[in-house]
């Protein structure tokens, strides 16, 4: 990834975090935005002390998904100080507001099911709509998330429509665009969503970059790669 720019949305953890160290490890120019200014210093001081002479750089900007003009200022940024444009952007931000498995839709408060729309769904909307003046002719655009989109499962509520709502996102952007843009499903990763449950972010983060750097865009333009694809293509 020497030489690109890539934007990672969601970064002060979890998934987000583990995708701008892998991205900036493989020499990227990672943007990085959260709304917790506390993890994305973190996060940024991970990249630098591992980066050495090898690593990439990252910029660091607070910003909130659910507003479109932080959105905004975020894509003009990384397209600044890129070369020929974004080439990857990773939207990775999201909210569970509750516990995994246990968060009946019924149960949701109505600002919880507003809430998750506007950052799971809407988020994914800014995030494109925004980067799309920036974007590099082949860049591509992936969006993490889970068969809870797809596949309905007690206790998931308000999140899992909301994730099943911006893979809708998704598959309308591959439709209209000539940019790839794709879901990512690394399956139940261990972050703060779940609880801790689930396999490392770091594996999450080596689909992810697969995803971005190696997949054919034929195979995912507006659907689906997980774990089962990538360990095919990298065996």
């Amino acid at each position: 990834m020497d030489g690109q720019t890539a934007v990672v949305t969601g970064a002060s953890r979890g998934i987000g975090a583990a995708v701008a160290r892998r991205f900036a490890a493989e020499g990227a120019r990672v943007v990085v935005c959260a709304r917790e200014q506390d993890g994305l210093d973190r996060v940024v001081a991970d990249i630098e002390a591992a980066s050495g002479d090898d690593g990439g750089e990252v910029e660091a900007m607070r910003a909130d998904v659910r507003d479109e003009f932080d959105v905004e200022r975020l894509m003009e940024t990384a397209a600044r100080g890129s070369d020929g444009g974004i080439d990857v952007v990773v939207a990775s931000a999201g909210v569970f507001h509750g516990t995994p498995g246990e968060s009946p839709l019924a149960d949701d408060a109505y600002s919880a099911f507003d809430d998750s729309f506007r950052t799971n769904a809407r988020g994914v909307f800014a995030a494109v709509k925004e980067a799309l003046p920036h974007l590099a002719d082949d860049a591509r655009v992936l969006v993490p998330s889970g068969n809870v989109a797809r596949e309905a499962k007690p206790g998931y509520g308000a999140y899992a429509v909301s994730k099943a709502a911006a893979e809708a996102v998704v598959r309308q952007f591959a439709a209209e665009l000539d940019h790839t843009v794709g879901v990512v499903d690394p399956g139940v990763v261990a972050t703060d969503l779940t609880g801790g449950q689930g396999r490392d972010p770091e594996d999450a983060a080596d689909l992810v970059h697969w995803a971005a750097t190696e997949a054919p865009p034929a195979e995912f333009d507006g659907g689906v790669v997980g774990l089962t694809e990538f360990r095919k293509a990298t065996a």
